[in-house]
Order: structure tokens, then sequence, then C-alpha cells
């Protein structure tokens, strides 16, 4: 019924049933993962009215820390979801699958099978949703960032600036000007400055 695909990996379809509403997939070699995709196959539709809420589980010394990734419905039968972030979070809760995984270097995707409406109440990390904004233009956005906060750092007023006849001064509100206008032209068209 349910499919895995870890970025760079083959794709996993050897899901074990842990109880009547309860699902695993072992990860091995956990370490180096960033995305995984969950999917249904198509082969057996979620009964009606009823849904998979998606775990992901890395094991530390301390114990398995359990999250909540997400869901999958009849509606919505794939999902992407980041998981870089989560293996440092620290963000735990508890729910039916404990402490269930064999090896250090094993994290678990679990699946379990629950009302739509309950489904829709539970709140996933947010580490784990992937982003919707392009990468040009999150890089775009970070440059732009980066650069006004450096050229902001050195901001001098008239009285403590010093004569200086080679040099050519830029006013701050300048920089900010150029700096909110190309925000707003890049939302509006990401590829504005190709013209």
């Amino acid at each position: 019924m349910f499919g895995l695909i870890v970025s760079g990996r083959l794709v996993q379809t050897d899901i074990q049933q842990v109880s009547e509403t309860q699902f695993l997939f072992n990860i091995p070699d956990a370490t180096d993962i960033n995305h995984i995709v969950i999917f249904l196959t198509g082969q057996t539709p979620f009964p009606d009215g009823l849904g998979g809420a998606v775990y992901f589980a890395l094991p530390n010394p301390e114990g398995q820390s359990w999250q909540l990734l997400g869901h999958l419905t009849n509606n919505k039968p794939s999902a992407i979801f980041r998981i870089t972030q989560l293996k440092d979070s620290g963000s735990s809760s508890s729910h039916p699958f404990g402490q269930m995984s064999p090896q250090a270097s094993m994290a678990q995707i679990g699946i379990s099978v629950e009302p739509v409406t309950q489904l829709q109440q539970q709140i996933p990390v947010p580490q784990a949703a992937v982003s919707t904004v392009e990468p040009f233009m999150e890089f775009s956005q970070k440059m732009l960032e980066n650069f006004f906060n450096y050229a902001s750092s050195f901001a001098v007023t008239q009285n403590q600036m010093t004569p200086n006849p080679s040099e050519s001064f830029v006013p701050l509100s300048t920089l900010q000007n150029w700096f909110q206008t190309f925000q707003r032209r890049l939302q509006q068209n990401i590829y504005f400055w190709r013209t």
C-alpha cells in the first residue's frame, strides 16, 4: 500500500505491519539523508474516512525521538518531507510506535492509520515542510539581505565622515530604496532581471 523514496536511493516497498493500523519502514544509513517521499502505491486505497499520519524517528542514546511529519490520504496520496533539520531539532512527541529501532544508524518512518478528522487537527513539525520558494528566489533574497546588512554596517552620519576627495559616498536611504524595489520586483517576477 505504501512506498518510500529516500533522495538518491531506490524506492522502498518493504514496509512492516506492526499492528492492524501501524506500519514501519526502516531506513539504513540514515545519517546522510535529507529528503524523503512517502506515497500510496495505488494498489490499495485507505478505507473511507481514514488516512495515515507519517512519523519520523532517528534513534539517539537517550531513546528514540518520534516526530510528526504530516499525513497521507486518498486525496493527498504523496508527500515530500525535509528531514535534514529534524536530526538536530530534539522536538519529539509520544505516540503508539514507542521504542522500536533495531540499530543505531537506522531511522524509521512510521505510518499510523487514523480518521481524517483527527489527522487534520494534528500539527506536524515545521522543519519537515519542504520550501515552496524556488531555490533561485530563496538565494536571491538571502543574497540581498546579506548585501544590505553588510553595506549598512558601514553607515556613518555626516558628522562622523572624514573628508576624503578620492572616495564617493552613497546615502543609506538610496541603498534601502534599491533593496525594497528589488525585493518587490523579484516577488512579482523572479526572472525580471533577464530583461
